[in-house]
């Protein structure tokens, strides 16, 4: 029997959805959120995990995009100081592509459209001099170092979910949404185990917006492009905190950036994308084509056998008949439905980018006020911080050094990984440990049986794959023995 009659569902546990949720649940709203897999398990996870701009966009004359992803930039990193800091990146000069004037102008528009304010200014500098040169093939000398930021993006997800539980939210992974129709005056949403009561429906979908659309009996008239975006992980190329921003003869470009202390994150492709939703992954020509560009660049050569991991998501971008992938815009918009009495609505979001995710929820929820009666408030996400993100955008290494000197058997590869996950939420499984026996069985390189717990009833974890690929990054450390002691203790 259906008792609770929720004012919002949301379906879709990806960034969009969990923002919202989050900004509905903050505002009085009573939210469901139901996710057919894993919270973060798609396009949200599968980012080149930045918090930027997009540089590349001014040259689509996407203007007011970068304005609104830039003014972003430290909001989320104010908010967020654990999963989210600083990066700066290294564009080199190349002859006869982009010329120097253009980058520069590229450059000047990025630092001064979007309220840049603790974030360093453009520089010009000579590679022959600069660190970040001594890993590239001889023949690159002026280049410009730019400011953008860096996102621990599955992370981002699943504190947005936290904190929508924590005001009140129902939050319900492995949940698919099996039909859906309006019933009265909202919605009769039906999952495998149980069907839900909702006065109105957000369809963040992402890749599968308009398939959910179709189960529920609606029409848009919008088009989606899907474009997978694939990445591949290999061993350090250089040892600097500097990232690449690099361009392509072809008239693309790659990024090349510091990943996890040990490795390299270089990426990403972008290829209409025609098959499955389900278990995308990158192609051998994509592959090949990343390796290939990192070895026109940087002095040690990579090849397909030196990659450690690849990930692809599917972008589910708004289709304008653009020819180029790339030239696809990143922007969001909405539709929404209401039948003929003014009741029940749905509304979906189409398109957006990990940056922009928390001004894109703010834009739904705002568009629901007026027909879910138990909405109200203003904005109030610019200035929450996210859960264990209250401390100063500069505290970082405080809060290191006060983790290490709390726990002392730590090891400063788990003392950086902790408090870059957890923030100042790292004791609520740490306790009043004073040893390592006291955290339970080490799964390998520092997971222990009490961060397992903690991740299992406090961030919806299940399988070691939830564990090891999105919570933490550890998969990239794990052998298989390891691997198969975490899935014996999940159960799986």
């Amino acid at each position: 029997m259906m008792e609770t009659i929720y004012d919002i569902a949301v379906i879709g546990g990806g960034v969009n959805g969990c923002g919202i949720a989050r900004d509905a649940a903050g505002r009085g709203a009573k939210v469901l959120l139901l996710e057919q897999g894993d919270l973060a398990s798609g396009t949200s996870s599968a980012s080149t995990k930045l918090i930027h701009g997009g540089l590349r966009y001014l040259e689509h004359y996407e203007f007011g995009l970068v304005r609104e992803a830039l003014s972003e930039r430290e909001r989320l990193w104010a908010i967020a100081p654990h999963i989210i800091w600083p990066m700066r990146f290294v564009l080199p000069h190349v002859k006869g592509l982009r010329p120097r004037w253009l980058l520069r102008l590229g450059l000047f528009l990025y630092d001064h459209i979007g309220g840049r304010r603790a974030l360093p200014a453009t520089q010009s500098v000579d590679l022959h001099k600069h660190p970040a040169g001594k890993a590239l093939k001889p023949g690159y000398g002026p280049a410009f170092v730019y400011s953008d930021g860096w996102v621990d993006d599955a992370r981002l997800v699943v504190l947005n979910a936290r904190d929508a539980a924590d005001r009140g939210a129902t939050i319900l992974p492995r949940t698919p949404v099996t039909a859906m129709e309006r019933e009265g005056e909202g919605w009769l949403i039906h999952t495998p185990h149980q069907s839900f009561q909702a006065r109105a429906v957000v369809n963040a979908a992402g890749p599968a917006v308009l398939d959910l659309l179709n189960l529920s009996g609606e029409n848009t008239a919008k088009k989606m492009r899907l474009v997978r975006g694939s990445h591949i992980v290999v061993p350090r190329l250089f040892d600097h905190p500097y990232a690449y921003f690099f361009q392509i003869p072809d008239g693309r470009i790659f990024f090349a950036i510091p990943y996890q202390q040990d490795f390299t994150l270089i990426g990403t492709t972008d290829r209409d994308h025609h098959g499955p939703l389900k278990d995308v992954k990158a192609s051998e020509e994509e592959i090949a084509y990343l390796c290939d560009a990192a070895n026109a660049y940087f002095e040690r050569q990579i090849g397909p056998g030196d990659v450690v991991w690849t990930y692809s998501g599917v972008r589910p971008l708004i289709d304008e008949g653009t020819g180029k992938p790339e030239a696809a815009t990143r922007g969001y918009s909405f539709d929404l439905d209401e039948d003929a009495q003014g009741r029940a609505p749905i509304l979906s979001v189409f398109g957006g980018k990990i940056t922009t995710y928390r001004h894109l929820a703010k834009d739904a929820v705002e568009k629901l006020k007026g027909h879910v009666p138990g909405l109200s408030g203003k904005d109030w996400t610019a200035d929450a911080p996210l859960p264990g993100g209250d401390f100063p955008i500069d505290g970082i290494e405080a809060l290191k050094a006060e983790i290490a000197g709390s726990y002392r058997f730590l090891s400063p590869a788990t003392v950086d990984r902790v408090a870059r996950a957890y923030g100042t939420q790292a004791r609520l499984w740490l306790s009043d440990a004073q040893s390592p026996t006291m955290l339970g069985q080490d799964f390998g390189h520092g997971l222990t049986k009490a961060e397992v717990d903690y991740l299992v009833t406090r961030e919806w974890a299940c399988t070691a794959e939830d564990i090891l690929w999105r919570r933490t990054k550890l998969g990239l450390r794990l052998d298989a023995a390891q691997v198969a002691g975490l899935k014996a203790y999940l159960g799986e």
